[in-house]
């Protein structure tokens, strides 16, 4: 594991430290959930790409700088420790973004990566439906070929940022007689084109952060689909590795909570949870070095792999135990304890998103640990 970081990378951490000081908003955003929120997040979108910080490690001709993964892990570090603004972005950036980057054609890149990274463009993931969610392969909706493109029909269901995002990416079926995990396609489309129902689903809090997607034979292009006909699966399995790995869910997340939990036991005489508040530390630590360990074998030409289900199944669980124990030390006062209180809630939804925790499990069990199914 190399933990050193050269001259030029510390002048990247000092550039991105001394802008995060002056440009952090103050008071926070709105809850990027709510219309005028959702409105605030993509204007601070616009304010990190004016300065080439929002997808640093992307291309400089598509928006970046060229920044390596360890100057990205750097630079979320440092985001999460200023209290910056969640990335409203962050289905597009983080998920589809490395996709296209595997699987798209350069005029794909050229098209769809530059005004994602200025927020012109926010995308939502399309793949859950009634009775495909953590079972992938049981998608039903569908792609029938008509001249020029597809037509896509059918009802996904819980997808981030649908309610007041701009386009989707997901999964439909393009073969009904193929096997399972065959015959699936990997599409991009408008959630503003004719054919396009859109409902917010409300959560815990009565936000829509998700919602419901109905296609009736909505026209997409051949141009949008991602990676060959019949190809979606392995498509697919390269945004689910990213998902699950280091790109939505950096250290920098867990070091900030940590740390502010730290803060917040200062004074406390229960060793029990005291003790906790150690653990958590301890476990976001962990969660450091194990990312940077990972970061170290991609930069020596290794891949990330099934290996993504460990951390993804670490990081979940570390999110509710430190969010649960920051509650239990603001006692009664812990239900008006907004930030911990929010931060709680979409704890919860981390056992379940990127794949259930059991499904992972499984993962782990099968392909790392060679055990029978």
């Amino acid at each position: 594991m190399d933990l050193a970081l050269d001259a030029d990378t510390i002048a990247f951490r000092d550039e991105v430290r001394a802008f995060l000081r002056e440009h952090v908003p103050s008071p926070p955003l709105p809850s990027m959930d709510t219309p005028d929120g959702f409105a605030a997040h993509r204007e601070w979108e616009h304010t990190l790409a004016d300065a080439r910080l929002s997808v640093v490690a992307w291309p400089a001709a598509l928006g970046g700088r060229d920044a390596s993964l360890t100057e990205w892990v750097v630079f979320e570090e440092e985001y999460f420790a200023a209290g910056a603004p969640l990335r409203v972005s962050q289905n597009g950036i983080f998920l589809l973004a490395p996709t296209l980057f595997a699987h798209g054609t350069p005029k794909q890149l050229e098209r769809i990566l530059p005004p994602m990274a200025r927020a012109d463009e926010i995308w939502a993931q399309a793949w859950s439906e009634p009775e495909a969610g953590s079972d992938l392969a049981g998608i039903r909706a569908r792609a029938v070929k008509t001249d020029g493109g597809w037509l896509l029909s059918g009802q996904k269901t819980w997808s981030t940022r649908a309610t007041y995002a701009d386009r989707g990416f997901g999964l439909f079926r393009t073969d009904p007689d193929a096997e399972r995990h065959r015959g699936l396609t990997y599409f991009l489309f408008d959630l503003r084109a004719d054919g396009v129902t859109v409902r917010g689903i409300p959560q815990l809090d009565g936000e829509p952060g998700f919602a419901e997607i109905f296609l009736d034979d909505v026209f997409v292009p051949d141009a949008d689909l991602l990676g060959g006909v019949g190809d979606g699966w392995k498509v697919a399995m390269s945004t689910a590795s990213n998902e699950r790995g280091l790109s939505l869910r950096s250290p920098g997340r867990f070091l900030a909570a940590a740390s502010r939990l730290v803060d917040l036991a200062d004074g406390c005489a229960d060793t029990a949870l005291t003790d906790r508040v150690v653990d958590a530390w301890i476990g976001a630590r962990s969660y450091e070095l194990h990312t940077w360990s990972t970061v170290t074998r991609l930069n020596d030409g290794g891949e990330l792999g099934a290996e993504s289900s460990v951390g993804k199944l670490f990081w979940s669980q570390l999110d509710v135990e430190l969010h649960e124990t920051a509650l239990d030390l603001l006692g009664a006062r812990g239900e008006l304890a907004g930030t911990w209180m929010s931060g709680y809630l979409f704890s919860l939804a981390g056992p379940i998103y990127a794949g259930t925790n059991e499904i992972q499990r499984n993962v782990v069990a099968e392909r790392l640990l060679g055990l029978p199914r």
